[in-house]
């Protein structure tokens, strides 16, 4: 049986992340789009390298990603650099919560392996 998803394609990556920050963990987490930014990620018009991802009222964002309007979209392009949020489950939002309180640590999307 074939797996429903045979190859990744790797949209974006941070590779400035391994170089100035030292990463403790690694989580893997979804990314709510609208359409045109699903296009244009598709495409691997994705810049992630001034950006960090926050906890907000029990829910993770990712801020300053730039992911750039859709070459054929409309009037109802997206904005750039808005707020996107994080999907993941609850029990890791906490545990990034908590470790960024406790030690000042930032949330950064790092290279992807």
């Amino acid at each position: 049986m074939q797996t429903p998803y045979p190859q990744f394609k790797l949209l974006a990556s941070n590779r400035q992340a391994g170089h100035n920050f030292f990463l403790l963990e690694r989580f893997e987490a979804g990314l709510v789009l609208t359409g045109t930014e699903v296009k244009s990620a598709r495409e691997a018009k994705i810049q992630l390298k001034d950006s960090y991802a926050e906890v907000r009222h029990g829910e993770a964002w990712l801020i300053d990603a730039h992911i750039s309007p859709y070459s054929h979209g409309n009037r109802a392009n997206h904005d750039p650099l808005r707020d996107r949020k994080l999907l993941l489950h609850r029990q890791e939002i906490d545990k990034l919560l908590g470790k960024t309180r406790e030690k000042g640590l930032t949330l950064i999307p790092p290279a992807s392996t």
